[in-house]
């Protein structure tokens, strides 16, 4: 089993940074590739981001290259996901999975999930 939990949103103004903390206890952390999702209400959950287990091979959904960065860091068990020029266009709960598939942009592949964290941009 993994545990995951995110933490670091709230409210912020358009054009704002927020930065995404997931925190990952269990079994080991470094074998898993993380990604980043977000969910509206009424949609599907969508792929934002994802870093395989060594954190070079790193993924973005289109609308957030430029923006949005993925890290990770193995020692503390922790991904994380910066967020620059916010739009309100991006204000969704944000999850943090993990996987060991090599399909990366769909939420079928993982297996585990965070309770997700609500990031809201406002006009």
């Amino acid at each position: 089993q993994v545990q995951l939990v995110e933490s670091g949103g709230g409210l912020v103004q358009a054009g704002g940074s927020l930065r995404l903390s997931c925190a990952a206890s269990g079994r080991i952390f470094s074998s898993y590739t993380m990604g980043w999702f977000r969910q509206v209400p009424g949609k599907e959950r969508e792929f934002v981001a994802a870093i395989r287990e060594s954190g070079v091979n790193i993924y973005y959904v289109d609308i957030v290259k430029g923006r949005f960065t993925i890290s990770r860091d193995n020692a503390k068990n922790t991904v994380y996901l910066q967020m620059n020029s916010l739009k309100p266009e991006d204000t969704a709960v944000y999850y943090c999975a993990a996987t060991r598939s090599w399909k990366l942009g769909s939420s079928e592949s993982y297996d585990y999930w965070g309770q997700g964290t609500q990031v809201t941009v406002s006009s």
